[in-house]
């Protein structure tokens, strides 16, 4: 729902009422008795205020189970600026060797820099230098893992200096660039396990956050295909994560919602994408793929969106389960659908 004051809610309700075609794609209000979202110059009839919740954005207010209006289409009222935006992204892929600046990228799509970073950020995920610095990121690797000197990699993609790399490698690579040529050997990762309430629970992390979450029936099989995931990097049993598997143990038994966490995982710039989607669906509700790739920007990337939930090392943390097929069921689950099944009957008494 819109934060705002009292004076301004009132002011979006009279631009409601005035069926103001010059918010559209602004402001969308949904009606609680019949669970639909319209823009404000939808021709229906117009609901008392008491019954009407006010949203920034279309994807905000399916993700609070609202349906858009027949009529209006609310959905749709943005596909112009998701246009511009995608060009935006292409434009961005284009410059392997640099980041191009907010005016320069609002320029290309004739749009204010204010106004372009704020719809790229509601339609996209992440901010233009978050989504060109991923590319980067991307390209480094690919750099990297073909065999190519650090600092040529660096320079080819645009780094203006080999400490500008350094200093942002593990937030961005996770470990140093040496250490991600050598495929991660050298890194070290902890791990502990527990019993819970849905089997056994086994965590593994870096020295940033968990970057590994597994649910089983056999530990011994979950610890293999630990030691497996992270075959070259050092990994050993640790008991300094006690806090981190409780506050776990304590949202599977259904005791807490559960507590932000830190992770430390790599992805794509896709993947991200997803993941920071998936992290806004509201505790107790769901969503299906297709409202997940209509919410990025990328409505026909149903199957893409799928395949990023079944990718994700931290189930749990970032909520991959509470996202169901259109046409009805639990869908998959890589720790078994009934996990998945639980997972959602615990989320709905929280």
């Amino acid at each position: 729902m819109m934060k705002s004051a009292l004076d301004s809610l009132e002011e979006i309700w009279q631009v409601i009422l005035s069926r103001d075609s010059q918010f559209d794609g602004k402001i969308f209000y949904g009606v609680h008795s019949t669970k639909i979202y319209c823009r404000p110059s939808c021709p229906s009839r117009k609901p008392h205020r008491n019954r009407v919740t006010f949203f920034q954005s279309a994807q905000a207010a399916e993700a609070q189970g609202f349906r858009p209006c027949k009529r209006c289409q609310p959905q749709k009222v943005l596909a112009p600026t998701i246009d511009k935006i995608l060009s935006a992204c292409r434009y961005i892929d284009a410059q392997s060797d640099r980041i191009p600046t907010l005016t320069e990228l609002s320029i290309q799509v004739a749009m204010s820099p204010t106004h372009f970073q704020r719809v790229f950020k509601q339609i996209i995920g992440v901010t233009p230098f978050d989504y060109a610095n991923a590319q980067r990121i991307e390209r480094l690797k690919q750099h990297l893992q073909q065999g190519t000197e650090i600092t040529d990699a660096l320079y080819e993609v645009g780094y203006g200096s080999s400490s500008r790399l350094y200093e942002k490698a593990p937030e961005q690579l996770g470990m140093s660039p040496a250490t991600y040529k050598r495929h991660g050997r050298g890194e070290e990762i902890r791990y502990t396990s527990a019993n819970s309430p849905l089997g056994y629970l086994t965590i593994a992390a870096t020295q940033r956050g968990i970057c590994s979450i597994k649910l089983g029936e056999d530990p011994a099989k979950l610890e293999n295909e630990l030691q497996n995931e992270f075959r070259h990097a050092l990994l050993y049993r640790a008991d300094d994560m006690q806090e981190w598997i409780q506050a776990l143990i304590d949202y599977l038994s259904g005791k807490f919602p559960l507590s932000e966490l830190p992770y430390d995982v790599k992805a794509t710039v896709f993947q991200l994408q997803v993941w920071q989607a998936l992290k806004q669906i509201p505790l107790g509700t769901t969503v299906s793929y297709s409202d997940i790739a209509c919410s990025i920007g990328q409505p026909t990337a149903v199957r893409a969106v799928a395949r990023a939930c079944a990718t994700n090392p931290v189930a749990l943390i970032i909520p991959c389960h509470r996202v169901l097929p259109k046409a009805g069921g639990l869908g998959g689950y890589r720790w078994g659908i009934s996990r998945k099944q639980a997972l959602l009957e615990i989320e709905q008494q929280l």
